[in-house]
């Protein structure tokens, strides 16, 4: 397209000499679509399938009876949950509880399974040995793997394949360990509708059972969490009082045996001594007696308050293992590819006529 088919003194473009001139050059497109499609399809398609699962569950909430002014912010979207009620792990922080080094530890124990059934180990070694990867990633790799054994040498605080208590230190942490919490981070994330207080759970991974399985995993692991929280007062309690209670029978008991044997002994006593004596022992025993069944009501009542404390949860939706993978999206990021690499191919055509364009308009303002 020449200069002279456009009007120095008006911003009009007439659309037909464009397409006529985009025309000409459609072989430089043919050629460009090609590359474009050829590369788009050597990036993505090796990149593994990812599989999501979701769990959705409504847990009992804890705000105090008659929280109107809760109900009325709610409608609007804002949650003054932690206004209403003493609770310090209100829906809110879930997410940042889910994302904590101890929380993603316990996950990582879990054992899991693929669903061909090649692969039976627990999620730390599944992400960290069993995790498919493209290609050309592989030699990348491989040789951040071997600087990794330079590095660290033995100073993995991982041990074994069961994932047992002494599995992992969140303390004191090896980089290939950061780094496998920090995809556990990614792929299993947390969400809370503020308006409801609804946990939605998404689990993003590689294979669709173990994608469910760290989806419901997650969930049991938040549910063990809030309840142990919310019950965590009333367990001390209780423990409290099972000490006292086992205390008070140890002495009802001696203090029992003690009066049976000193009866036993002083049969057809008439002295006022021996008399008074038993009366001594006797009375102890009712005071024995007395703070034992004190204690035993106290430890049923605090027993009753754990049952009392322990929250409900709704399983709105269960893990489901997915059929079809949710990613990466192929067609679209060859779509996306070749549009982008039309609009720079028009770019490099009208490459001339845009400078010259933006040069005179330059010298009209100067």
């Amino acid at each position: 397209m020449n200069r002279e088919n456009m009007d120095e003194n008006s911003e009009v473009i007439d659309l037909r000499e464009v397409a006529k001139h985009l025309w000409k050059k459609k072989n430089l497109f043919y050629i460009v679509w090609g590359v474009t499609f050829v590369i788009s399809c050597f990036i993505i398609f090796p990149i593994p399938r990812t599989y999501q699962a979701d769990v959705t569950v409504a847990p009992e909430s804890s705000e105090a009876q008659g929280g109107s002014l809760s109900s009325i912010a709610s409608s609007f979207g804002f949650n003054l949950g932690n206004t209403t009620t003493s609770d310090a792990f209100y829906p809110d922080i879930y997410p940042e509880v889910m994302a904590s080094n101890e929380f993603i530890a316990n996950l990582l124990k879990v054992n899991v399974e693929t669903l061909d059934g090649t692969v039976k180990t627990d999620y730390f070694n599944y992400l960290a040995s069993h995790q498919k990867s493209t290609f050309y990633m592989v030699p990348i790799n491989w040789t951040k793997r071997q600087l990794r054994k330079l590095t660290e040498g033995d100073k993995s605080m991982y041990v074994g394949k069961g994932g047992g208590d002494e599995g992992f230190s969140t303390f004191l942490m090896s980089e290939h360990q950061q780094m496998i919490f920090e995809i556990v981070r990614n792929n299993v994330v947390c969400g809370v509708d503020k308006k409801t207080g609804i946990i939605t759970i998404n689990v993003t991974d590689q294979d669709p059972l173990v994608c469910a399985s760290i989806a419901d995993s997650a969930r049991v692991h938040l549910q063990d969490f809030i309840t142990r929280y919310r019950t965590n007062k009333a367990r001390v309690d209780y423990e409290y009082y099972l000490k006292l209670t086992n205390e008070a029978k140890a002495e009802y008991e001696a203090s029992m045996k003690a009066y049976a044997a000193y009866c036993d002994s002083h049969l057809n006593t008439i002295l006022q001594t021996e008399l008074s004596k038993r009366d001594e022992l006797e009375n102890d025993l009712s005071m024995k007696s007395t703070t034992y069944n004190t204690m035993n009501t106290q430890l049923v009542a605090a027993k009753a308050k754990i049952q009392e404390c322990t929250p409900a949860f709704s399983l709105l939706q269960g893990p489901t293992v997915p059929i079809k993978p949710t990613g990466p999206k192929r067609m679209i990021f060859v779509a996306g590819m070749l549009f982008l690499a039309t609009i720079g191919t028009i770019i490099y055509v009208f490459r001339k006529d845009i400078l010259n364009h933006m040069l005179g308009t330059k010298q009209v303002k100067s």
